[in-house]
């Protein structure tokens, strides 16, 4: 039976259009769930929209549309954008899913049937950016810590949840698991917020229609926050099939910003324990993309939608980007320059030369056949530390550092073309020119199948162009990545470049 592996993103607002701050951690999710696939797992991996609350509503009023209207609207512009980046998704939820009404429910009758809910009064400072209270001494200048908005002031009764009660359950669990919070940075900011006291929170609202209603008082609706973090079990079946959630839950990753880790890490494993449920095995939180040094806001016009950028350099160039140049956990800068002069230099320059080169000589020299790589050539022990390095980076969530021992492995076959020459043992007639051709093209099969979850339209068109059958990710890993697993004797096809330069 294959390993289950469960990867999220967070699931996105409803109120705006996708950015690139959007895509950077769905690209990011599904080269994971991609890698896993290569090992056979079973992979589930979940995006999805986050569609109620107030900073919906007000969206919709602003469009003068009802809440649900416009959450189609946008809900339909995220699918449109995963798509066009070759996001593989095996599921796509929305709050507003009759399958997540019914989840969310029983959820919260479970906890509050184990005696964590209970009825009070809140008067506090509310963010509907972030749909988040915070306390006078949290906020910067009178505004809000991470959106840098004025705040209001809210009184009505609610439901709390005693949040209090889980100070020593979450610490015991980070104790015992310390790799349930990612990067380390992360893990001593939620230690500090959790040891400085937690304070129940309110998990209902009266003043507000657009939500799920509590199933034991229904004039109150549940508290977004509250509802929507429980996306992640609706998925996979709770509430309707327990075998299919007890399968894959808990999550192995969650992958999240590091503005709402503390929901995550904090209120999220607090609100399962209460049901009874095990907290998901990581909540690995990464940086914002920064443009111009700022972070991506509708107030400071410097979003960028993914479209625009797949327009310049195909979803492949925009993976590439994401997860090569950003390293996943502190916050990256974005610029388009930069990232031409990433695509000319790694996928131009030297995946797509190395590739053109290769199948030219061996088209040209080889009769479009491809020749046997040697059992002990030159280039296997850096095929072997080119799978070692991706394994290790991968394991790690390290895109940048798995990818740049994919390319170590492209710029060792670069070299050792440079030195051998096979142009000038060909003009010789020299035997030695089809096992040297045979080492590179065995070289590019690894380098296929191991780009596959960063770049795979790319790495599909190359295997294709080596002769092989099926794609990248029908193959296995281990074994699929050992050195002398073809070609041999496929029908070679040179192609077009499969990374044109992009000229400034």
């Amino acid at each position: 039976m294959a390993t289950p592996f469960y990867v999220t993103t967070p699931i996105y607002y409803a109120n705006d259009a996708p950015h690139i701050g959007h895509a950077y951690p769905t690209v990011s999710a599904d080269a994971l769930a991609r890698w896993r696939r290569l090992w056979g797992d079973d992979v589930a991996f979940v995006t999805g929209t986050d569609e109620h609350g107030l900073k919906v509503q007000r969206a919709a009023e602003e469009q003068g549309v009802a809440p649900r209207q416009w959450a189609d609207r946008t809900s339909a512009r995220y699918r449109d954008a995963w798509r066009e980046l070759d996001i593989s998704n095996t599921d796509f939820i929305r709050t507003t899913e009759p399958r997540h009404y019914e989840a969310v429910q029983q959820f919260l009758q479970v906890v509050y049937d184990n005696g964590y809910i209970k009825l009070g009064t809140y008067e506090g400072l509310y963010c509907v950016a972030c749909e988040a209270y915070y306390t006078e001494d949290e906020l910067v200048d009178g505004k809000c810590p991470i959106h840098a908005r004025p705040v209001e002031l809210v009184t009505e009764e609610n439901y709390f949840f005693e949040l209090s009660r889980f100070e020593d359950v979450l610490l015991e669990h980070y104790t015992a698991h310390p790799e349930a919070i990612q990067p380390e940075s992360r893990r001593n900011e939620v230690l500090s917020f959790i040891r400085s006291g937690l304070r129940d929170f309110s998990m209902s609202r009266t003043s507000l229609t657009w939500g799920i209603p509590l199933p034991w008082d229904p004039a109150h609706v549940t508290y977004v926050w509250f509802e929507a973090l429980f996306n992640y079990c609706t998925a996979v079946g709770y509430g309707q099939d327990r075998a299919r959630f007890d399968h894959y839950w808990p999550a192995n990753y969650h992958l999240v910003g590091k503005d709402i880790v503390r929901f995550h890490a904090v209120y999220w494993p607090a609100m399962l324990f209460a049901a009874g449920e095990a907290p998901p095995r990581c909540v690995f939180a990464h940086g914002h993309l920064l443009v111009g040094g700022e972070k991506m806001s509708k107030t400071a016009f410097n979003q960028i939608a993914p479209a625009d950028l797949v327009a310049d350099f195909g979803s492949d160039g925009v993976r590439y980007h994401f997860l090569a140049d950003q390293r996943f956990g502190p916050d990256g800068d974005f610029s388009h320059e930069a990232m031409v002069v990433r695509y000319n230099a790694d996928l131009a320059n030297n995946f797509g030369n190395l590739a053109n080169r290769v199948l030219k000589m061996a088209t040209s020299y080889c009769d479009g056949v491809a020749p046997e790589a040697r059992a002990e050539g030159p280039l296997v022990d850096a095929v072997a530390s080119a799978v070692e390095g991706m394994t290790r980076g991968m394991e790690r969530v390290d895109f940048a550092g798995a990818l740049g021992a994919v390319w170590d492995l492209i710029r060792a076959a670069n070299s050792y073309i440079e030195a051998q020459e096979p142009w000038k043992l060909h003009k010789a007639g020299d035997p030695a020119t089809g096992p040297v051709l045979g080492d590179c093209l065995e070289a590019l099969r690894v380098v296929a199948l191991l780009a596959s979850p960063a770049i795979p339209r790319a790495s599909a068109a190359l295997w294709g162009r080596l002769g092989l059958p099926g794609r990248p990710e029908d193959q296995r890993l281990p074994d699929a990545a050992g050195w002398g697993h073809g070609p041999s004797g496929t029908s070679l096809e040179q192609g077009a470049p499969l990374f044109p330069r992009i000229e400034t």
